[in-house]
């Protein structure tokens, strides 16, 4: 279908100055989607190093992390300008509302991308740099796959978990299988919190013809959700035994699992300001398994 992006009424002295535009362009002002693209990075960093990993490398992938999220945040806004306008929690981005031109929001994703390959390069690999561009590509190429795809939420889980074999490499050198297991989990994982973000959206993305997890369910969203928690955890179970990690590990999982049952209370009548309060609280999902890994790795 064809659709105009919104148009909303601005005064000119209504508009943020363009550096806040920017800002608000990248996310830079809900930064919870860098922080569930950083808590599948640090599993991976931590696991990798057999601990706390060189500072360096620790920094590069933070930065890199909030460069690259950024990135995908742009190519998102610009995918989706025709039909964010349509969506009440997105008709007032920086793209529909004509505070910042397709042109700019191309440069600034031009500059993120550069500024993460800068930072990546004092580590970089032939094995990296192959990780990287397969990185940059899904980053490009998620915002279109929710044209096609019944649920783009997978694709998202894969591009928001490259940053574990890339951590690998960076520690090891290599991409060992629990790795690959670990992305997975992170498939899972992605699939059920942005089923419940895209819950809030449904009404919405009904009409104006978008695919998403929460549509495709429909009324086993719920169930969809919680079973992908659950296949979250028991993989990286498998990844504990497999690396034989101890208690602390096997604590964080536990309370992650209590963290994914309070998000059932949270969207088991799918009213919209719950559903998004549980995505956002997958922060603490994330953080749970990291603190487990950490804990576990120090004492």
């Amino acid at each position: 279908m064809t659709a105009r992006p919104h148009s909303p009424d601005i005064r000119h002295d209504a508009i943020p100055p363009k550096w806040v535009c920017y800002l608000r362009l990248m996310r830079a002002h809900r930064p919870i989607g860098t922080l569930l693209l950083l808590w599948p990075t640090l599993w991976a960093l931590w696991l990798a190093a057999d601990g706390l990993p060189p500072l360096n490398v620790l920094v590069i992938f933070i930065l890199g992390t909030f460069f690259m999220r950024s990135a995908g945040c742009v190519v998102n806004d610009l995918a989706d300008r025709k039909f964010d306008g349509y969506v009440s929690r997105t008709k007032d981005r920086p793209l529909v509302a004509g505070w910042v031109s397709p042109r700019e929001a191309i440069a600034v994703f031009v500059i993120l991308v550069t500024l993460a390959a800068v930072t990546v390069s004092p580590i970089i690999t032939p094995l990296l740099e192959l990780l990287a561009v397969v990185a940059v590509f899904l980053a490009i190429s998620y915002p279109f796959t929710k044209r096609f795809l019944a649920i783009p939420q997978g694709y998202l889980g894969i591009a928001f978990g490259f940053g574990i074999p890339m951590g690998f490499a960076a520690i090891l050198g290599t991409v060992p299988t629990v790795a690959w297991w670990m992305l997975l989990a992170n498939i899972f994982w992605a699939i059920a919190y942005d089923t419940e973000y895209a819950m809030v959206d449904r009404p919405d993305d009904l009409k104006i013809g978008i695919k998403t997890s929460a549509i495709t369910f429909g009324r086993y969203d719920v169930t969809a959700v919680m079973l992908c928690y659950g296949l979250t955890l028991a993989i990286l179970a498998v990844v504990g035994s497999a690396m034989a990690l101890g208690g602390f590990y096997w604590l964080g999982l536990l309370v992650a699992a209590m963290i994914a049952l309070y998000h059932y209370q949270l969207i088991k009548d799918r009213d919209t300001g719950r559903c998004f309060a549980a995505f956002m609280h997958n922060n603490w999902f994330g953080a749970a398994i990291f603190a487990g890994i950490v804990l576990d790795k120090l004492i």
